[in-house]
């Protein structure tokens, strides 16, 4: 490999392969693992020095200052001249890597303005892995202010790569360095990118190549649309994709059937991006909703369901005031949005607002498909006093009564678990109503009293099965 492989700024090629695939959510640490290399063996930079082999202890040793914490916390700014104190926007952009913060604080580098910075940031930007607010993630961002596990693990993902040979307990660093990223690697790491689950792309990543002359991972997902709507489904997508090719990226005038609403609707909505969730592939639109109201709020359209799409121009009279406001102010919405709305709450009707779930699960179910699972990050147990407590704060007067008397009623080696889910979500009633009947909900009152409505209608149906059967 040759020195042009250490040149300016990382590649987004190497950038992917150091992620694994996955550089969107883990862009810091590919960040830190290129510095990490580049401390290791860039023949333009001052090596760490280090014995071989050598440990995470040597690599502390010889790249922090003697007062950078041992333990696992997080080292806070202890010294502005240990290197745990740069940004991100100091590793990459001062003019010698041995700079330090400091010196970058008090430095006139308008770096900016550079032709690498501004490569850099198209790059990312071409690629759809431009951080939301960029010049944050590069003045805030320390890189290295993270704990002695994390640097550890930094190393064993070097040795996963081959850059370093394992020896015992320590590493070596190696004479002859792995290839860079060929076009079929970038490819699929690239095409791995769009699972928005970062284990799953992880897989995806690994073996979605054949492994001696067989195929030995494959996805199954269910597939509501329609075989006689899939030719449709597919001109959609062909059409949003040019769309999301032209700059800027027009509004559109959809008249799609509504599942809510049980009748045709129309609207015009800025395109944001497409999502598969659970059962088929979605729009996800930014303008007017189908109400009386005349607001501009997120919506999701499944495909199989648009009727028309037609591109208008944002000078077109039918574009909404406030919509076109926010193309002006170039403040409209981007696929980040969605990512962080669906990690505040479970569910996919993200524009719904958020409510807390208290549920109870007896223990066997819980032993066998609820406990050790990953649900939402908002989805966790909680104790039987935090449960009592959670209906203290939430409800009042009877019901507070009536639940905190049933709560007592329930047997101790019950499981509880909360989250915070979007209200009304269809996604997340379905996965409540498969729960059925070793799920009791708590919270909120009107989803309990929903529930409990269906169970009694539901008893009707089968009152001609004796207890003999």
């Amino acid at each position: 490999m040759s020195e042009v492989f250490w040149s300016e700024l990382p590649e987004i090629a190497v950038l992917q392969w150091l992620a694994r695939g996955h550089l969107k959510q883990h862009l810091a640490q590919a960040l830190r693992l290129w510095i990490w290399l580049r401390l290791l063996y860039d023949p333009r930079v001052k090596a760490l020095s280090l014995p071989e082999p050598f440990t995470y202890a040597h690599c502390r040793d010889a790249l922090f200052l003697a007062s950078h914490p041992t333990d696992d916390a997080r080292p806070t700014r202890h010294d502005p001249a240990c290197p745990c104190a740069k940004t991100i926007a100091a590793w990459l952009f001062a003019p010698e890597l041995g700079w330090t913060q400091a010196r970058w604080e008090t430095s006139v580098v308008d770096y900016q303005r550079t032709e690498g910075y501004q490569r850099f940031e198209a790059e990312l930007a071409r690629h759809g892995l431009l951080p939301r607010d960029f010049e944050q993630f590069l003045n805030q961002t320390r890189l290295f202010a993270v704990t002695r596990r994390t640097l550890a693990s930094d190393l064993q993902r070097l040795a996963e790569l081959k850059w370093l040979k394992p020896a015992g307990q320590a590493y070596e660093r190696v004479q002859s360095w792995p290839p860079p990223p060929g076009t079929a690697r970038v490819l699929a790491g690239t095409e791995a990118a769009f699972l928005t689950q970062p284990d799953l792309a992880a897989i995806a990543d690994s073996l979605s190549r054949e492994i001696g002359g067989q195929r030995r991972f494959f996805v199954q997902v269910d597939y509501v649309v329609p075989q006689d709507r899939h030719d449709q489904v597919e001109d959609w997508q062909a059409a949003l994709r040019e769309l999301w090719q032209q700059s800027p990226v027009p509004p559109v005038r959809l008249r799609y059937w509504s599942a809510s609403h049980l009748a045709q609707c129309e609207g015009v909505v800025y395109p944001v991006c497409l999502y598969y969730y659970r059962r088929g592939p979605y729009l996800c639109g930014f303008g007017e909703v189908s109400d009386s109201s005349g607001a501009i709020d997120w919506r999701n359209y499944r495909l199989d369901r648009i009727q028309s799409l037609q591109p208008l121009t944002w000078q077109a009279a039918q574009v909404p005031d406030e919509l076109r406001n926010r193309y002006e102010r170039r403040t409209l919405p981007t696929p980040d949005e969605i990512e962080l709305r669906m990690e505040a709450a479970w569910g996919f009707d993200y524009y719904r607002p958020a409510q807390r779930l208290l549920l109870r699960f007896d223990q066997t179910w819980n032993q066998r498909y609820i406990r050790n699972s990953l649900r939402h990050s908002t989805f966790e147990r909680v104790s039987y006093p935090q449960a009592k407590q959670l209906i203290e704060t939430e409800l009042a007067g009877k019901q507070r009564a009536h639940l905190l008397a049933l709560l007592a009623s329930r047997a101790d080696e019950d499981a509880y678990y909360q989250a915070i889910y979007r209200q009304d979500d269809p996604n997340v009633k379905q996965r409540l109503r498969a729960w059925r009947p070793h799920i009791e909900i708590l919270l909120p009152w009107s989803l309990r009293q929903q529930f409990g409505r269906e169970v009694a209608q539901e008893q009707q149906f089968y009152q001609d099965i004796g207890d003999e059967d």
